[in-house]
């Protein structure tokens, strides 16, 4: 690859793999990516974010010994117990982290999508946490079959959004949440699920 191609290439593509997006959040990613790389580098950020991942989420979790599925495997079966942390999921961990960010962005409404709950619950908990307002884009089909989770968004303080159109599942609530962040992009974070 010469040398001019190579720089094509980084330029479209950057250090994190590509984008492909509508050409108005092309100023938000830059923004997202200057944050990023100033408060990972930064050891307050840092120390905040591993002390709440300590404290208040639960991080380490425990390594379980599935007993009876080893001898039934015949091998060593280790579970990795990361239903114990706080909200019951893993998706706290990415919810913190990018909350962090957010704030430290001056961004002081955090919108999220959601399918199964979880992801909405983790952003909704994180925002209370941080003092940020909340929006969980749900497909209308999501809620009905995760009724918990979405009562437990509302408990926490979150608007959770009805998307009734298509399917009115997690691919639509996606699309609502991108027609949010593109319409709000100033003082809005869209706290992305994983």
């Amino acid at each position: 690859m010469s040398e001019r191609t190579e720089s094509a290439v980084e330029h479209r593509f950057g250090p994190y793999g590509g984008r492909y997006v509508p050409e108005t959040l092309i100023p938000a990613l830059d923004e997202l990516e200057a944050a990023w790389v100033e408060a990972r580098s930064d050891p307050g950020f840092r120390a905040e974010l591993e002390l709440l991942l300590r404290e208040y989420v639960g991080r380490p979790t425990p390594i379980h010994t599935a007993r009876r599925l080893s001898a039934e495997a015949g091998t060593q079966v280790l579970l990795k117990r990361e239903d114990l942390l706080h909200t019951g999921a893993h998706k706290i961990n990415n919810a913190l982290g990018q909350a962090l960010l957010a704030r430290a962005m001056g961004k002081r409404r955090v919108i999220a999508e959601t399918g199964a709950g979880q992801h909405g619950v983790a952003a909704a908990t994180v925002c209370a946490l941080l003092g940020l307002e909340c929006v969980v884009y749900m497909g209308t089909e999501d809620m009905r079959r995760q009724r918990p989770n979405v009562e437990r968004m509302n408990l926490l303080g979150a608007e959770v959004r009805a998307v009734e159109a298509g399917a009115r599942t997690l691919k639509e609530a996606v699309s609502e949440a991108i027609r949010d962040w593109v319409a709000n992009v100033a003082d809005t974070y869209y706290l992305i699920g994983s």
